[in-house]
């Protein structure tokens, strides 16, 4: 099984608003931080959004102001609540968890956005 899993992807008008959710399993210790990447079609994969086990964040520029990072009262999962959606934010969203120099992936889950 899957050490992380994603959920939350889908179609949605530009315009529009999704929230992702991702949980770790508790197989994975020492994380001290989780994050969202995305890979758009013929694209290299990018970081959207971190945030550090003290709560600290950071944002790709290209989506700060419309998506915002979050961690649960768990702290293995983390949530990224996208709003203004925008159809260059197409692409496929990547769960990760960093653990030193190592980091721990999810399958993607796909968001479109239709113009």
């Amino acid at each position: 099984q899957a050490q992380l899993v994603e959920s939350g992807g889908g179609l949605v008008q530009a315009g529009g608003s999704l929230r992702l959710s991702c949980a770790a399993s508790r197989s994975i210790f020492s994380i001290n931080g989780m994050g969202w990447h995305r890979q758009a079609p013929g694209k290299q994969r990018e970081l959207v959004a971190h945030i550090t086990s003290g709560g600290r964040t950071n944002y790709a520029d290209s989506v700060k102001g419309r998506f915002s990072i979050s961690r649960g009262n768990a702290k293995n999962t983390v949530y990224l609540q996208m709003s203004t959606l925008k159809p260059e934010d197409t692409a496929a969203y990547y769960c990760a968890a960093y653990v030193g120099v190592m980091t721990y992936w999810g399958n993607g889950t796909l968001v479109t956005v239709s113009s």
